[in-house]
């Protein structure tokens, strides 16, 4: 599909001020009486025209300017997004269900028409956004890589050379002249976005092909999208698999409610959706006394967690070192204090527990007065993921616990590929709690 555009040169996409309306089906009036139901079924064939053309038309909504009425007959699947897109760039769309990514990227394909705004696209896509996008069930596999080929404005001796490397992709050789009708849906998925992969297009756009397919194909599709943004072409990518993302894309977009709230570098950006949720970010802190996690020794007044540059983040670099830190007062003098930070993962999973060991401190009663204790975790040492911060403080001698807050902060571990890290040269999840990076030694026999 080519698609003539104004923008300049070194753009792939510029939407401007997208919106889409959709109309929501109203419950039906109720008649009380016969007399009332019949002059209704008379009046019904107008009716049904009216109804018919407020599906597409919407003259008697607000659109003006920046003034968006909101109705409980429409629905604005889209609100005033605007962006820009430079070719060559691999950007992540995130957010939750329903908040209108799956309807930006039909915009963009032209699946459908905006209500208001324009998007402008330089060069060719392909595009991949149901399981079997444009798949005729009867047709056999061959069949439908030729059809799907075509509308995609390939020639037939371009998707003769490109053919077997297809197939071969897809791992549906065995199978490639049997009606789709009978493919599970993990293969219609993989041929699918076999063809759209390997036709060459200028701009990619995946929509959480990723959901689909076992462990090997999601690896090879985390690979190809790489290989074609190494190339020089663009990769639009919606996956609900954030370390997918963060490991894909430089870039991240986050939608809600069919807005752009975030847009930065793919780790920040998921990092701070990924906080957003659990309703907690990289710092908490307590300005009121009366609400602090409070013992009879000491009270806590913050917990924060810090990148390798010393900054309060919700997004940290696997490789890089970060800290962990607790700051808090004594009430009283003459207490023996440990902090403890327990890690848990988005899992539930305890990864660890830490235990304040400063030897300057250790076994030393301290005065009054406010403390920071800091914990430093090794970069290489944790899985990427979400993870949530317990903190915790106990006296001893006396041994008592003065207090427990669990889910104070959370953050996440992002790996960019770039770099030495446990991963080398695999580009598919790791599972694993840790994931630290060990020396290894081979030797000739």
């Amino acid at each position: 599909m080519h698609v003539k555009t104004m923008i300049a040169k070194d753009l792939a996409i510029k939407v401007s001020d997208i919106s889409k309306m959709y109309r929501l089906g109203m419950k039906e009036k109720q008649h009380d009486n016969f007399l009332s139901s019949a002059i209704e079924f008379i009046r019904s064939p107008l009716t049904n025209y009216r109804y018919y053309r407020s599906l597409y038309k919407f003259d008697d909504v607000v659109m003006a300017g920046d003034q968006i009425q909101e109705r409980d007959d429409v629905l604005w699947a889209l609100k005033g997004v605007s962006f820009e897109v430079k070719k060559g760039e691999i950007v992540g769309i995130i957010g939750k269900n329903g908040a209108g990514k799956s309807t930006l990227l039909k915009v963009l394909c032209k699946i459908t028409h905006p209500t208001r705004g324009t998007a402008s696209i330089r060069g060719r896509i392909s595009s991949l956004l149901e399981v079997g996008t444009g798949f005729h069930p009867e047709l056999t596999g061959r069949e439908n890589v030729y059809l799907n080929g075509t509308i995609l404005g390939m020639t037939k001796r371009e998707v003769d050379q490109k053919f077997d490397e297809i197939v071969d992709f897809s791992g549906v050789e065995r199978f490639i002249d049997t009606p789709v009708k009978r493919y599970s849906s993990g293969m219609r998925v993989r041929l699918g976005f076999a063809v759209a992969a390997h036709l060459e297009p200028e701009l990619l756009i995946v929509d959480e092909v990723l959901a689909v397919g076992d462990a090997a194909f999601q690896r090879k599709c985390i690979d190809k999208m790489q290989d074609v943004g190494e190339g020089g072409r663009t990769v639009l990518f919606v996956s609900h698999n954030m370390p997918a993302v963060t490991r894909l894309c430089q870039r991240g977009l986050l939608i809600e409610n069919g807005q752009v709230k975030d847009d930065g570098p793919a780790g920040d950006v998921v990092g701070r959706y990924l906080t957003s949720e659990l309703g907690t970010s990289a710092a908490r802190e307590w300005n009121d006394s009366q609400r602090a996690p409070t013992g009879k020794a000491v009270r806590l007044i913050a917990v924060r967690v810090r990148n390798a540059k010393g900054e309060v983040s919700e997004n940290i670099d696997i490789k890089q070192t970060f800290s962990i830190e607790m700051e808090y007062e004594t009430l009283d003098a003459g207490y023996i204090l440990q902090s403890h930070i327990h890690l848990v993962n988005d899992q539930g999973i305890k990864v660890f527990v830490t235990i304040d060991n400063d030897n300057a401190w250790r076994g030393k009663k301290r005065p009054a007065g406010v403390f920071v204790s800091r914990v430093y975790v090794p970069g290489n040492l944790l899985a990427e993921g979400m993870y949530i911060i317990n903190s915790a403080m106990m006296t001893l001698e006396p041994n008592e616990s003065q207090f427990i807050e669990r889910a104070v902060v959370s953050f996440n571990v992002s790996d960019n590929l770039d770099g030495d890290t446990a991963r080398v040269d695999y580009s598919a999840k790791i599972p694993g709690v840790v994931r630290p990076y060990l020396n290894w030694e081979t030797i000739v026999g």
